[in-house]
């Protein structure tokens, strides 16, 4: 299924068992409550779902548990975040060939690559298949800045459809569609400014505690999309103290927990991560039970 770049799309967590292992059971029920809160497509495999510590055949295995998962439901886009290029080349062929439906593409990973490297590795890449991609602009987490003349360039090849806007500065939203109008599909990375990426024109949200929190966060999407800017603030309001959760170091663990405390997952993480504990993992609960506590009734759409 194409993707059309609009919308809710989760970038899910990656679950494992105590031994380290994956847990295609959780991963799978996971995804399928997302789609039944309206989600509109699944990212795997990002850094919500700790790309860094999965094997290449770990990737492609949970390829495949989301495929099965989503059953054609909603596009399923893997996300690639290889080293080295030719390795990344290699991985996309193999994704496009287990049937992925699109790309999310970081630049070079643990090298900062200059603007003439990275352009080479995103475009050397996205032309290794036929897939659409959408090129991931985080400069705070990957210190890789993705210009307005990068994207200028990136506009000359079709397969960059999309782009996903971490920036962490809502002041951007509007130069890019000044510069590009619609050329590029733009969702927001940052769940704790998607309310006011959304409301200056982005198209969509790649979200984190909507692993949590489904039906909230494509409910807010969908209010902006209906021009029910009150209605869609005051969710905002109540969940914003939860988006403050996806920033930070500990983003996966903070998450995760969300996912335990609504029944949706696990708080397992893979080493060298480690699960929250004593006043940490306190002080994340503290926040999960407040906004549970007082949880609010969504409207009808």
């Amino acid at each position: 299924m194409k993707p059309l770049w609009t919308g809710v799309y989760p970038a899910v967590t990656t679950n494992f068992f105590e031994d380290q292992s994956l847990d295609f059971q959780t991963f799978e029920n996971n995804i399928n409550e997302q789609i039944k809160a309206g989600v509109h497509g699944i990212i795997v495999c990002g850094s919500l779902g700790e790309n860094s510590t999965l094997s290449t055949d770990e990737k492609l295995a949970l390829l495949e548990s989301a495929k099965k998962a989503i059953a054609g439901r909603v596009p399923l886009i893997m996300t690639v975040a290889e080293c080295v290029t030719a390795e990344a080349v290699g991985f996309v062929k193999t994704v496009e060939q287990a049937g992925g439906d699109g790309l999310m593409m970081l630049p070079p990973m643990r090298y900062a690559s200059d603007d003439r490297e990275t352009l080479h590795y995103l475009h050397k890449v996205a032309d290794a298949t036929d897939l659409p991609v959408m090129a991931y602009n985080n400069p705070v987490a990957y210190k890789t800045f993705l210009s307005i003349p990068m994207f200028r360039d990136l506009a000359n090849n079709q397969h960059f459809e999309a782009m996903k806007e971490s920036t962490g500065d809502v002041r951007y939203m509007t130069d890019i569609i000044n510069e590009f109008g619609d050329r590029f599909k733009i969702l927001s990375g940052v769940d704790d400014l998607a309310f006011e990426s959304l409301v200056m024109g982005a198209h969509g949200w790649v979200a984190g505690l909507v692993c949590g929190f489904p039906r909230e966060t494509v409910v807010i999407y969908e209010l902006v999309q209906q021009g029910r800017i009150q209605e869609a603030r005051e969710i905002y309001r109540w969940f914003f103290p939860l988006l403050h959760l996806d920033i930070g170091n500990k983003f996966v663990q903070n998450i995760k927990l969300a996912e335990v405390a609504v029944g949706m997952g696990t708080e397992m993480v893979r080493e060298p991560r480690l699960p929250l504990v004593g006043a940490e993992r306190q002080a994340v609960m503290d926040v999960i039970e407040k906004a549970l506590k007082n949880r609010p009734s969504l409207p009808q759409l």
